[in-house]
């Protein structure tokens, strides 16, 4: 994956800073050879996407989420979205919900199994 050139938004930096917190790598603006991924956590093979409300408001966007998700999905990564407004509200769960599914999700990926 390439690094793309956008700037994160506060709340892309803010989770990114919550995750690194908990002993995660984290990439920021990474681009996978389609799309730019806001996040990713490359040892567990996640992509976030911090999204605001066009993506669950705009017909046009969701059909195009649906689209970049699915080329992660072939290249053998999973796909979390998280609404601007969970991480000024949650943040704190969030950060700690995820870095305990990239643990679990590493170790299935080291130990071959089938996820």
């Amino acid at each position: 994956m390439k690094y793309w050139r956008r700037r994160p938004t506060p709340e892309e930096k803010m989770l990114k800073e919550a995750l690194e917190e908990h002993g995660l790598r984290v990439l920021a603006q990474v681009r996978d050879g389609f799309k730019k991924i806001d996040l990713t956590i490359p040892d567990a093979k996640i992509n976030i996407e911090v999204d605001g409300k066009q993506h669950l408001t705009n017909p046009h966007q969701i059909i195009s989420d649906m689209a970049r998700t699915y080329y992660s999905d072939k290249l053998g990564y999973e796909t979390v979205h998280i609404p601007n407004a969970y991480i000024h509200s949650d943040l704190g769960k969030i950060a700690k919900a995820l870095a305990e599914a990239a643990k679990i999700r590493e170790q299935q990926i080291v130990q071959g199994i089938k996820i």
